[in-house]
């Protein structure tokens, strides 16, 4: 699995709108209007908001009934959501509501966990409290080990599937890739192999299974020649894809096909359930992993999600030649090795210090406890130097001492499918008293958390800031840090705040 596409990513909503508390921004107003944490008081909920049955569904929805004290979910190292996101609001639109993901905006920032030495994972817990009742916002971080070198991974046998269809022909999309795969095909190493399909209202193998070594004018002549043409047979591509990969199947590489789409399907087989089929059971018998890379304005997130987690992969979403570039150039040279296969994460919280908990976003990745050992539950895939992040609105029973919770990553190796776990433990009293004291990786996440939760338009998270207040403090947080990405964050919270207000 690509990890350096992921090194960038972390995300989550619900816990919002208990962290921000301690996170509002920094409008102006009087000292009466603002918290004690010197932030902007929060926007209260209104309690008439909704229908009775809406309320009820919220509810259920937002936090875990009692006695449950147990999460688990499937690691997903996604980042298109966010991606895409900025680009709507770049273009003066809000994005769809639907294709809003919390734990793809979390995981799109890199974090600074500790690493593990060898396979497998670290994990980081950590947590801050906020100014709203008993609230906590509770930050769950793995890691797997940093990226090795290039010379040092198995070699890698690439399929890239591209849509060549008329859409593609808009700047920012074909474009982008044929120049990006132009450059990567010089970061490959000799021992690698790629493949080329395209599809448009057919799907065509432009080049079988090609070793590098000596080969290289004739992948660039073939990525070179790639024109945009008709309607979008997503489903033959996908098929021919897979084919190919199957007749350059290598022992002992990373195998894995490359789809590059907008994920617009108009001809031939459209229906998803076909396509995921084809897609899992290769995964299943031959263990080729998927990677989708998304582009274009208007684009079909949820489809290339479903064919990303059916195919054992991720998704990534490209705007512009500097995404373009850190996918192909960066990342998928240097990443292509996967460090563990079906890995699930399982948080337990003490009830005798937790009240109640959520778990923000994940919401298609969700386990049934049980199947936390069940190693023939599907899991999520993890490549070297990524780091997952989940984060939760914890609610701690007043005057809460001790243990609050124990969280627990299992994982297959990627070679002989042993099991493995390591797990981690946070103590109330290890709780910062605000999120304002806490690492800047737990800010950047909680305000990311809050962006997601405020597009989708649920207003269901308790001491929600306003977009304003929150643009305001991922500016502040973003120069106090110096990290680009926060800035990015920030004008994107500020553009979609203006959109809002017009």
């Amino acid at each position: 699995m690509l990890k350096h596409g992921i090194r960038r990513l972390l995300t989550l909503t619900a816990a919002s709108a208990l962290l921000l508390t301690a996170c509002g921004g920094t409008d102006t107003g009087s000292s009466s209007d603002r918290g004690a944490t010197g932030f902007p008081a929060p926007a209260q909920p209104n309690p008439d908001q909704g229908t009775d049955d809406q309320k009820g569904t919220d509810e259920s929805r937002e936090f875990a009934p009692s006695p449950d004290y147990l999460s688990t979910f499937a690691l997903d190292v996604d980042t298109a959501s966010y991606g895409y996101a900025r680009r709507s609001l770049a273009e003066g639109r809000l994005p769809d509501p639907s294709t809003v993901r919390p734990e793809e905006f979390v995981n799109s920032f890199r974090q600074d966990y500790d690493r593990p030495d060898g396979d497998g994972f670290s994990v980081t817990v950590d947590g801050a409290r906020t100014t709203m009742d008993d609230w906590s916002l509770v930050r769950v971080g793995l890691a797997t080990r940093t990226a090795e070198e290039a010379d040092e991974r198995r070699p890698a046998a690439l399929t890239f599937v591209i849509d060549i269809s008329g859409s593609m022909a808009e700047p920012g999309r074909l474009d982008l890739a044929k120049d990006s795969l132009g450059v990567m095909t010089d970061q490959l190493r000799d021992d690698d192999s790629v493949a080329i399909v395209t599809f448009s209202d057919e799907a065509e193998k432009v080049l079988p299974m090609t070793r590098l070594d000596g080969n290289r004018d004739e992948v660039h002549d073939a990525i070179d020649g790639l024109e945009p043409t008709e309607s979008t047979n997503l489903g033959a591509g996908i098929e021919t894809g897979y084919e190919t990969a199957e007749e350059g199947l290598r022992e002992g590489a990373t195998n894995r096909v490359v789809l590059i789409s907008d994920a617009l399907a108009n001809t031939g087989d459209t229906d998803a359930d076909t396509i995921l089929e084809r897609i899992s059971s290769e995964r299943r018998e031959h263990g080729i992993t998927l990677f989708g890379v998304g582009v274009g304005s208007d684009y079909g997130d949820a489809l290339m999600e479903q064919l990303a987690d059916k195919g054992d992969g991720h998704t990534v979403y490209v705007s512009d030649q500097e995404d373009a570039r850190k996918v192909f150039v960066q990342q998928l040279p240097q990443h292509v090795d996967l460090t563990a296969r079906d890995a699930k994460a399982q948080v337990a919280f003490d009830p005798e210090t937790v009240a109640e908990h959520r778990l923000i976003g994940y919401d298609n990745r969700q386990v049934a406890d049980e199947d936390f050992r069940d190693d023939r539950v599907d899991g999520g895939e993890v490549g070297p130097g990524h780091t997952v992040t989940a984060l939760y609105a914890v609610r701690t029973r007043p005057g809460a001492e001790g243990h609050l919770a124990t969280a627990s990553v299992r994982w297959l190796d990627p070679d002989n499918r042993a099991p493995h776990e390591e797990s981690g433990q946070l103590e109330a009293t290890s709780l910062h008293d605000s999120l304002t004291e806490s690492a800047p990786g737990l800010q950047l996440a909680a305000t990311a958390a809050y962006f997601a939760d405020a597009l989708i338009g649920k207003d269901n998270l308790p001491a929600a800031p306003p977009l304003s207040g929150l643009a305001d403090y991922a500016a502040d947080l973003a120069e106090r840090t110096e990290s680009k990405e926060a800035q990015d964050l920030a004008e994107a919270i500020a553009q979609a705040a203006g959109l809002r207000n017009n």
